[in-house]
C-alpha cells in the first residue's frame, strides 16, 4: 500500500491528542472550518470556524471516528447534536496551556485563498521523494502558546501555569 492509498492520520492524531489532554488533566478544544457538511450551532460560528470544547464533562457521547466526531453536548443551555466530518478539524489543543496541533486547512480554504494566518503546514514525511508526493492531507504542524518567546528546546520540562486572567492561549506559525 502506498502513501496515497493510506488512510488519513488526522482522526488516530486526534484521538492520540484527546487521550494526551485527558491524561493530564487539560481540556481539549477542537478547531473546525464551518461549511455545509459540519453541523453545530450556526449562532456560534465566527469567521466560518468554531471551537468546541470536547472534554468528558462537556460532551455526551463522544465518538471519535475515523470519519466523523459526533456527540451530544449543551449551547446556551440548550441540548445539540453536534456531527463534525474529521476533514474539516484544522486544530486541536489544550485550552489550558495551547499545547496541541494543527492541520491544513480543507481544499476549500486552499482554493480560495482564505487560509489563516495563524496556522501554517509543514510536510511531515522523511526524505525529499516523500515531501514532494506528500498530499494536504499528510501535513500537520504543531501549536504553541504566543506568549512561549524562547524556542523549545524539545524537552518535556513542565510550563508553567498562565497568569490568572491571562485569557486565551494564542497560536504561533511553527516551521
Amino acid at each position: 500500500m502506498t502513501a496515497q492509498e493510506s488512510t488519513s492520520t488526522r482522526p488516530y492524531l486526534i484521538r492520540a491528542l484527546y487521550e494526551w489532554c485527558t491524561d493530564n488533566g487539560l481540556t481539549p478544544y477542537v478547531a473546525v472550518r464551518v461549511d455545509d457538511s459540519v453541523q453545530v450551532p450556526r449562532e456560534y460560528v465566527k469567521d466560518g470556524e468554531i471551537v468546541l470544547n470536547i472534554s468528558f464533562d462537556a460532551t455526551s457521547a463522544l465518538q471519535l471516528g475515523n470519519d466523523f466526531i459526533e456527540f451530544k453536548a449543551r449551547f446556551g443551555g440548550k441540548p445539540r447534536e453536534i456531527l463534525v466530518p474529521v476533514g474539516r478539524v484544522i486544530a486541536i489543543y489544550a485550552r489550558e496551556n495551547g499545547q496541541g496541533m494543527a492541520f491544513p486547512p480543507p481544499v476549500d480554504m486552499l482554493a480560495g485563498g482564505d487560509v489563516s494566518p495563524v496556522l501554517a503546514s509543514a510536510p511531515v514525511p522523511a526524505g525529499p521523494a516523500a515531501a514532494a508526493t506528500a498530499s494536504p492531507e499528510d501535513r500537520v504542524v504543531q501549536l504553541v502558546g504566543s506568549d512561549d518567546g524562547a524556542k523549545d528546546d524539545g524537552g518535556d520540562a513542565p510550563r508553567p501555569p498562565p497568569a490568572a486572567g491571562g485569557g486565551r492561549p494564542s497560536l504561533k506559525r511553527v516551521k
